[in-house]
């Protein structure tokens, strides 16, 4: 029995599959994922205990990044289409590797390794924490910043929610906040029932202070020394501590990327940057 599959769209368009994956169609991979979605509803639907569940992992797929000139928008309206509309388990994404001197391949220097975290990122807020891609990125603002990470990004362009007053807000509130995962958005709301939460409480709680600080506030008050909430001192200080973080990561290479060139041999083009060890672990705990 099967309890997973897998059909690789790969390319995020029509005209990057007729580009370089000449050999697939558009129908040729729609129509399958809609069969095996179609059928694992079947199966949920089935009251049967004796009855097998058809595909019971669910279904998936994988998109190359960085292959073609689509954007970060472009690739995650397909995902969120996917999602919506086949039920799919998860989108994986891949930063597109040079492997060969083909000539109808693109060249790259440096694997986009760090935009295929940012899109991993954006992936867990789109299942997990209540956001639309919409919410994320629109035209005149089509991928996704390169030092922070897309909740950090999207909350210093909706400062207008916040600060947010950690002993009233519901769930749904507290999982916009940069730094509350959903563990701790339920922690927050378990623990309040019995006292009113301070700074030192949420800490226990393993709340991520270094980014939420500055858009919270617990009774009224402003995580000390944040005496206002100011736009540009947020934005300042979070740019501060991403542009640390690189820079103390930079100097160590996971196993997973041995063949890349270290961080500091590259030129310091955003665009080139590596992800850090915290964007790393964004992806595999989905806390952001």
């Amino acid at each position: 029995m099967v309890d997973r599959t897998s059909i690789n769209i790969e390319l995020p368009s029509n005209d990057s599959l007729k580009l370089l994956a000449p050999q697939k169609e558009k129908a040729g991979i729609v129509t399958p994922m809609k069969y095996i979605s179609k059928n694992i509803a079947i199966s949920k639907q089935e009251k049967s205990i004796y009855k097998e569940k058809f595909v019971p992992a669910g279904q998936t797929t994988q998109l190359i990044v960085g292959a073609t000139p689509e954007t970060d928008l472009k690739i995650m309206k397909l995902s969120e289409s996917l999602y919506n509309s086949l039920n799919l388990k998860r989108v994986y994404y891949s930063a597109y590797v040079s492997v060969n001197n083909d000539k109808n391949l693109p060249t790259l220097d440096v694997p986009p390794l760090l935009r295929e975290n940012r899109l991993y990122q954006a992936d867990w807020l789109l299942r997990f924490y209540g956001f639309k891609i919409d919410d994320l990125l629109d035209e005149s603002h089509p991928n996704f910043h390169t030092l922070l990470d897309p909740k950090c990004d999207w909350a210093l362009r909706h400062l207008e929610n916040f600060p947010v007053e950690i002993n009233k807000a519901d769930y749904n509130t507290l999982l916009k906040v940069p730094g509350i995962g959903v563990i701790s958005a339920k922690r927050i709301i378990t623990a309040r029932r019995e006292f009113n939460l301070n700074f030192e409480n949420l800490k226990k709680l393993g709340i991520v202070l270094k980014r939420a600080r500055y858009f919270i506030t617990c009774d009224g008050k402003y995580f000390d020394p944040i005496k206002s909430f100011n736009q540009n001192f947020i934005s300042e200080n979070l740019l501060f501590l991403e542009r640390l973080s690189t820079h103390q990561s930079s100097y160590v290479q996971t196993s997973l990327f041995d063949t890349l060139p270290k961080a500091q041999e590259l030129s310091y083009n955003f665009n080139k940057l590596l992800p850090t060890k915290e964007d790393k672990q964004k992806c595999l705990t989905g806390i952001l």
